[in-house]
């Protein structure tokens, strides 16, 4: 396993797949196929919703690297519920997070 936090994760790897597949289809829709275009744009919002919604089910994680136990893309990300502290995700869905203590151990 990789000593650094990659950040790999269910959410990660679900929205870049959908993402993927829009840009696809909005490039066959740049070649001819009008409604391609709208539907490929269409899929890369869903992409953006898809990543949001599952980081704040717990499969996405916060700024900063995870602790060593938590790294594997398959690991839930229990802290997800009360919010990550600096997350922009979390903010949007009314979730701020505990900011860390001075002095306390990372």
């Amino acid at each position: 396993m990789s000593t650094y936090d990659d950040g790999h994760t269910v959410a990660g790897w679900t929205g870049c797949a959908v993402a993927a597949v829009g840009a696809l289809v909005a490039g066959v829709g740049v070649t001819g196929w009008r409604p391609g275009i709208w539907l490929g744009l269409g899929a890369m919002v869903l992409a953006v919703l898809v990543t949001w919604v599952l980081h704040l089910a717990g499969w996405g994680k916060g700024p900063g690297p995870r602790p060593s136990g938590g790294r594997s893309w398959r690991s839930r990300d229990l802290a997800a519920r009360g919010g990550h502290t600096g997350c922009l995700g979390c903010r949007l869905a009314g979730r701020r997070g505990v900011p860390a203590r001075e002095g306390a151990a990372a």
